[in-house]
């Protein structure tokens, strides 16, 4: 019987490593030299960087080659390439859960975590118990 389809873009785990290692590389940025040679530092001593980004699923998908973030999700259903898109994906989750502590990056962080990884927030329970009143009729001696 013929093989159906087109070709996979990934034939081994090695090659696809490969490539996320190269996507998660490109989203750490490069930074900014000085005239002296140096990178260049914030008042608080970090490096400045540009072309920094945050890493993302589809993001990753993209660079993979990919249509989408559902081709991703395909491959990692091979069980060939289950560790390899689930650490990847990880990466990018770990990256949104830090950002849950930035006040500047919550709200996007808790939205990407919840549409991509299933995250919910799960409302406070009470160790209370509600008490209902009943109100009678006022009776009247006679």
């Amino acid at each position: 019987m013929a093989k159906v389809g087109c070709p996979r873009k990934y034939q081994s785990v090695k090659q696809m490593q490969k490539a996320i290692d190269t996507y998660f590389e490109s989203c750490k940025g490069e930074p900014i030299i000085g005239d002296d040679g140096q990178p260049i530092m914030d008042k608080y001593g970090n490096v400045i960087l540009i072309g920094q980004k945050p890493p993302t699923i589809t993001g990753l998908a993209l660079a993979l080659g990919f249509t989408g973030r559902q081709a991703l999700i395909d491959y990692q259903a091979r069980p060939e390439f289950t560790d390899t898109v689930t650490r990847a994906k990880s990466m990018c989750e770990e990256y949104a859960e830090a950002r849950l502590y930035d006040r500047d990056g919550a709200n996007g962080a808790k939205f990407s975590l919840s549409c991509n990884f299933g995250w919910r927030e799960k409302a406070p329970e009470t160790d209370r118990q509600e008490i209902g009143v009943v109100l009678m009729p006022e009776v009247k001696d006679e």
